[in-house]
């Protein structure tokens, strides 16, 4: 057992780098992970680590590139607005195949939209939101501990594939506080990092490398990059799905969430129980890769879902996938935590009440 902290979700993500051996941040302050950015700048001047403060978006992605170019574990994190900005930086780091981690916590939208808590960055996070069709492996924490250890899950992933990963979290659970043990894990060997950009001290100076597609020292044709990037995603789908499944065996109604949500769908699931109904969960931990085969084989077991995620819609449509008709698949979103004029939390009375009316 480790020391535990009491302490919340933004500090648990600078916690969980640090134990994966990051001690390069890059970054800019934006609600709603100012906490992030403050928690490197205290933290890592102390362990004779680099925090830079960019002054925009487009600079901490441009920054993480040189970093990560290095060889070194270095990461950023920014909230919605600056997730935007940092698209371009995100393919270009893909296509070189830097190891990095960029968190995004999550806040509404479009545009500058407001701080409210949100989950309306799926589909840019999945589907690649820059140019060319590139895929990160994008990781969501649902509690302060694993935002803890699912950081330093990223780092390992990142350096196993070359590629950058997205852990995608949200403005409930950046500023929930909980208790957190604190351990390092051990993921297994890596590759080592011979192709990163480091001075020779054998050779007498610094040694020239380009930073191209994996495996190779200079430019090959464009077929073989894209033949290595295909191959290189297929053994991602192939082998670093996650997810949990609560309650899921015989359930008639299946809620999938993420994140925050997940928190409250998983005590609906419990209130349900206690009152005799078939209720349970299919949370995915990677967003990319999906779940779509857990989904699949429970639409073929007779199970119907309702998805429950804090926007109009996104993730519905990869469990529509998943489903592949098999299975009616419903929606409750963003607007199921309208109370009166404010807005609040989805939780889990309203989730039970939705459950309740298609049960």
């Amino acid at each position: 057992m480790g020391d535990r902290v009491f302490v919340e979700g933004n500090e648990a993500i600078g916690l969980g780098a640090i134990a994966a051996g990051c001690l390069h941040f890059f970054g800019y302050p934006i609600t709603p992970q100012n906490e992030i950015t403050e928690f490197f700048a205290r933290e890592l001047p102390k362990r004779g680590g680099c925090f830079v403060q960019s002054e925009a978006e487009f600079a901490s992605i441009a920054l993480l590139y040189g970093g990560a170019s290095t060889g070194v574990r270095a990461m950023t994190s920014t909230a919605s607005p600056g997730w935007s900005l940092m698209q371009e930086g995100i393919s270009c780091l893909a296509n070189a195949e830097l190891p990095c981690v960029i968190v995004d916590v999550q806040r509404g939208g479009p545009g500058q939209g407001t701080v409210t808590h949100s989950q309306m960055d799926y589909l840019s996070a999945t589907r690649g939101g820059g140019h060319g069709g590139y895929k990160n492996i994008v990781i969501a924490p649902y509690s302060v501990q694993e935002s803890y250890d699912l950081m330093q899950l990223a780092f390992y992933l990142a350096d196993k594939y070359r590629n950058p990963v997205v852990v995608l979290s949200d403005g409930v659970l950046g500023r929930t506080m909980e208790s957190l043990e604190l351990k390092a894990l051990d993921f297994g060997p890596l590759p080592e990092k011979d192709w990163a950009v480091k001075g020779s001290a054998e050779k007498g100076g610094l040694q020239s490398r380009i930073i191209c597609a994996q495996g190779t020292t200079d430019f090959p044709p464009y077929v073989i990059v894209l033949e290595r990037y295909g191959k290189k995603w297929e053994e991602m789908r192939e082998n670093e799905v996650r997810y949990e499944a609560y309650q899921a065996e015989e359930a008639t109604l299946l809620l999938v969430a993420f994140g925050y949500v997940a928190r409250s769908c998983k005590e609906a699931v419990n209130m349900a129980r206690s009152q005799g109904l078939k209720l349970g969960l299919v949370r995915p931990i990677t967003l990319w890769p999906f779940p779509y085969q857990e989904i699949c084989n429970r639409a073929q077991k007779g199970s119907n879902f309702l998805v429950v995620e804090d926007n109009l819609g996104q993730m519905v449509d990869d469990v529509r996938l998943g489903a592949e008709g098999k299975a009616d698949v419903h929606f409750l979103g963003a607007l199921a935590r309208h109370v009166r004029t404010s807005l609040g939390m989805i939780m889990p009375d309203r989730v039970l009440e939705e459950a309740k009316s298609l049960l």
